[in-house]
């Protein structure tokens, strides 16, 4: 009886983070959040610009094959070298897997030479469950009026397997593309894929 209560429990849990999900089309939700350097970022703060959230955990395979191969890191050097914002957010808890602390977040950027505006610590889930974060990877773009404009994945490859990226079509880089040229995104919306996030509830 204990069991199905949990059960009934974790599916309202997971029910609730699904409808209080922000949807495309919906003005994106401010949110204040402190960085591996102890800079505190605001979402608000950076209005008139363009912002992405990747939702990392350094140990999940699916991160691994981004970063390892570093597809995720070419990425974001692209994009904040054309002036977007880019927020590495970690929603991992204390103790579960890819939870860091922020000498280790900024030890790992070094290694893997990341190049995001910067790496939101959130380990009280309070960023990811705002946005309905379920994966990692999972990717956000906002634009600069502050609506979200994707959703979802980052492309239409859903593996591990680094070789699957060539060819891929990255659903973030098109995302960004159609919205800096003035068109609507054709694809705003898609599953993500990856680790589930590891929430500490």
């Amino acid at each position: 009886m204990k069991q199905i209560r949990t059960s009934v429990f974790v599916v309202l849990a997971l029910f609730a983070i699904t409808a209080l999900a922000v949807k495309v089309g919906d003005q994106a939700p401010d949110f204040t959040g402190a960085d591996s350097h102890g800079q505190t970022h605001k979402l608000s703060d950076y209005k008139g610009k363009f912002v992405v959230l990747e939702w990392h955990n350094n140990g999940c395979p699916f991160t691994k094959k981004h970063y390892e191969s570093g597809n995720m890191q070419r990425l974001q050097k692209e994009w904040t070298d054309k002036g977007v914002v880019w927020f590495t957010v970690i929603s991992s808890a204390p103790g579960a897997q890819g939870y860091v602390t922020a000498d280790q977040e900024n030890e790992y950027m070094q290694k893997m030479h990341a190049a995001p505006t910067a790496a939101l610590l959130d380990p009280k889930g309070e960023i990811g469950h705002l946005y309905g974060a379920k994966t990692t990877p999972h990717m956000f773009i906002i634009n600069p009026q502050g609506q979200l404009i994707y959703n979802g994945a980052i492309d239409d490859k859903s593996t591990s397997d680094p070789a699957d990226i060539t060819g891929a079509k990255n659903y973030v880089s098109e995302a960004l593309q159609e919205a800096k040229a003035g068109q609507p995104v054709a694809v705003a919306t898609t599953r993500p894929y990856g680790c589930s996030v590891k929430y500490a509830d």
